[in-house]
C-alpha cells in the first residue's frame, strides 16, 4: 500500500500527515513473501502556490537582531539626571548653581558650553576648570604662569587686552570696555597690550571753491591720532598690579603711516594721569613706543613719591639725558627696584646723574642700560657710585663704548664690593689689559656669580680663568645655601668617631 505526502508536509514537517493503514496492523504482518511497499507518491505543489508570502510562516523567517549593551527597556533617565540636563540647557535664562550639591554643581560646570554670556558666568563660577574650557576654546596657545597660575584671571586679562587691542577712537564703542568692567575688575591683575589703534583718517574730499593758488600743504590741519584713553579703566580695575604697553601697529601692510605709530601729548599726559592715580601698580612698562625726553619726564613726573612702584621700563625708546636726569630724580622718591633704560640714547651726563642717585639709594637692586652710549665718562661715575651702593645686584652696560679706564675702576669696585653678583660688560672695548685689571679685582671677589665679558676685546686665558672664578664662587654660594641640618646628619651618620680629628 503506498503512502500519500499531502502538500502540507511539505510546507511544515512536523504537521504532515501519511495516508496509510494501520501501523500496527501493517507493520507487524509483513511477510517476505507479501508484496513490498513502494516509495510515498510526492503530490506537487504548484509553482504558484511556493511560498507565496515569506512572511506566513514566521517560522522559516531569519531574524537578525542588533546587539546594543546599553539598551535596555529597563533602563530610564533618573529625575536627577533629567533635572541637571535641563539645567545646563537653561542655564543662561536661569543660572542655578549655588543651590545645588557639590557633586550635581561639578556635573553640571563639566557640560556647560563655555561660550556663555559674561554677565552670567563672571561672578557666578570659580571653577578653574571650566575657565580652562573657556580659554582653550579661545586661544589655542595659553601660558597659564604668565597669569599667575589662574585660568580665571587669564581669560579676562587676555579677553580684555583683545578688546584694546582692537579699539577703534571715534569708532568703536567705549561701552565695550567699560560694561565688561564690573565683570572682571576682581581677576585683572595684569594688562599686556602690543597695539593701539589710531582713528580712521577719511580723505579729505576738496570743494570746487576751497583751493586757492596762495594755499599751502603746511597750513592743513594734522590729523589728530590720539589713541584709547586708558583713564577711566585703570580707575575702574582695583587689583591692577602690571601694566605693560605699546603704542604700535601690527600688520598694517600697504597702509604704512608714521603716525601710526606716535605716542601723543594727549596720549601722554592722560596715561600720567591714569598711573599716577593708581596706587596698587607694581610694573609699569611703556616699551616701542618712540617716547622722547619730553614724554618721559611727564610720565617720571606722574610716578614720583608713588606708595607701591616696584618696576620701571622706558626701554627701547629716545630718551636722551633729560629724560635720565628724570629717572635719576625718581630713585631719590620712590621704592624703586628695577630700572630698565636700554637701548636709548642716554650719554654721559645722563649716565652721572643716575650714578649721583645711585651712590646714596639704597632700594635699587637691578639697573639696566645696554645699548647707549655713556662711553667711559659716564662709565666711570657708575663704578664710583658702585663703591658706596650697598643694594644693586644687577648692572648691564653692554654695548655702551666703554674702554679700560671704566674696567680699571670695575675692578676696584670688584674687590670691595658685596651685593654684585651679576655684570654684563659684553660688545665693549675692554680690551687685554682691561681683562687683566678685571681679572685682578676678581681674584678679592667671592660674591659675583655672572660676568659676561663676550665681543669685548678681552684676552681668552684672562676670560677663561675669570670664568674659574665665577665657577669657584657659584659653588660657594651653593653650598652656603644648603639647609645647615644637612650638614648635621652628615655627621651623624658617620659616628662620632669619624667627626672627631
Amino acid at each position: 500500500m503506498q503512502d500519500t505526502v499531502t502538500t502540507s508536509a511539505l510546507l511544515d514537517p512536523s504537521h504532515s500527515s501519511v495516508s496509510t493503514q494501520d501501523k500496527s496492523s501493517t507493520g507487524g504482518h509483513t511477510s517476505s513473501t507479501g508484496p513490498q511497499l513502494s516509495k510515498p507518491s510526492v503530490t506537487p505543489v504548484p509553482a504558484k502556490s511556493r511560498n507565496p508570502h515569506p512572511g506566513a510562516n514566521f517560522r522559516r523567517m531569519r531574524r537578525i537582531i542588533a546587539e546594543d549593551p546599553e539598551w535596555s527597556l529597563a533602563i530610564v533617565p533618573l529625575l536627577t539626571e533629567l533635572c541637571i540636563q535641563h539645567i545646563i540647557r537653561n542655564f543662561h535664562k536661569n543660572p542655578i548653581l549655588k543651590q545645588m550639591l557639590p557633586e550635581h554643581q561639578q556635573r553640571v560646570l563639566n557640560h556647560l558650553p563655555p561660550d556663555l554670556p559674561l554677565a552670567v558666568t563672571a561672578n557666578l563660577i570659580d571653577s578653574e576648570n571650566y575657565w580652562l574650557r573657556c580659554c582653550m576654546h579661545r586661544w589655542p596657545v595659553c601660558h597659564v604662569a604668565h597669569h599667575g597660575g589662574s585660568w580665571k584671571r587669564m581669560f579676562f586679562e587676555r579677553y580684555l587686552e583683545n578688546l584694546l587691542k582692537h579699539f577703534i577712537p571715534g569708532t568703536t564703542d567705549p561701552a565695550v570696555i567699560l560694561d565688561l568692567l564690573p565683570l572682571c575688575r576682581n581677576y585683572v591683575r595684569r594688562v599686556h597690550v602690543d597695539q593701539f589703534l589710531p582713528p580712521v583718517q577719511l580723505p579729505a574730499q576738496l570743494r570746487p571753491g576751497d583751493q586757492s593758488d596762495s594755499g599751502s600743504e603746511g597750513e592743513m590741519e594734522e590729523p589728530t591720532v590720539d589713541h584709547y584713553q586708558l583713564g577711566d579703566l585703570v580707575a575702574g580695575l582695583s587689583h591692577l598690579e602690571e601694566l605693560d604697553l605699546v603704542y604700535d601697529v601690527k600688520d598694517c601692510g600697504m597702509n604704512f603711516e608714521w603716525n601710526l605709530f606716535l605716542f601723543t601729548y594727549r596720549d601722554c599726559h592722560s596715561l600720567a594721569a591714569a598711573i599716577k592715580a593708581c596706587h596698587t601698580l607694581k610694573i609699569f612698562k611703556l616699551t616701542r613706543s618712540k617716547v622722547d625726553d619730553d614724554k618721559a619726564r611727564i610720565i617720571i613726573r606722574s610716578l614720583l613719591d608713588h606708595p607701591v612702584l616696584e618696576e620701571l621700563d622706558l626701554s627701547q625708546n629716545l630718551i636722551g639725558d633729560r629724560g635720565a636726569r628724570g629717572a635719576a630724580k625718581l630713585l631719590s622718591h620712590s621704592r624703586l627696584r628695577v630700572l630698565n633704560l636700554a637701548n636709548n640714547q642716554v650719554r654721559a651726563p645722563g649716565a652721572q646723574s643716575l650714578a649721583h642717585a645711585l651712590a646714596h639709594n639704597t632700594n635699587l637692586i637691578s639697573l639696566n642700560l645696554r645699548l647707549n652710549c655713556i662711553e667711559d665718562e659716564g662709565g666711570q661715575a657708575l663704578a664710583h657710585a658702585l663703591q658706596t651702593n650697598k643694594c644693586l645686584t644687577t648692572l648691564h652696560l653692554g654695548g655702551n663704548e666703554l674702554s679700560e679706564p671704566t674696567a680699571t675702576l670695575l675692578s676696584q669696585v670688584l674687590a670691595i664690593n658685596t651685593t654684585l653678583t651679576s655684570i654684563n660688560l659684553s660688545c665693549n672695548h675692554i680690551g687685554l689689559d682691561g681683562g687683566k685689571q678685571l681679572l685682578e679685582g676678581m681674584s678679592d671677589n667671592k660674591t659675583l656669580l655672572e660676568f659676561d665679558l663676550r665681543l669685548s676685546d678681552v684676552a681668552q686665558e684672562s676670560e677663561y680663568l675669570i670664568g674659574q672664578a665665577l665657577y669657584a664662587n657659584r659653588e660657594a654660594a651653593r653650598q652656603r645655601a644648603l639647609n645647615p641640618s644637612h650638614f648635621m646628619s652628615t655627621i651623624t651618620t658617620n659616628g662620632p668617631e669619624n667627626s672627631v680629628g
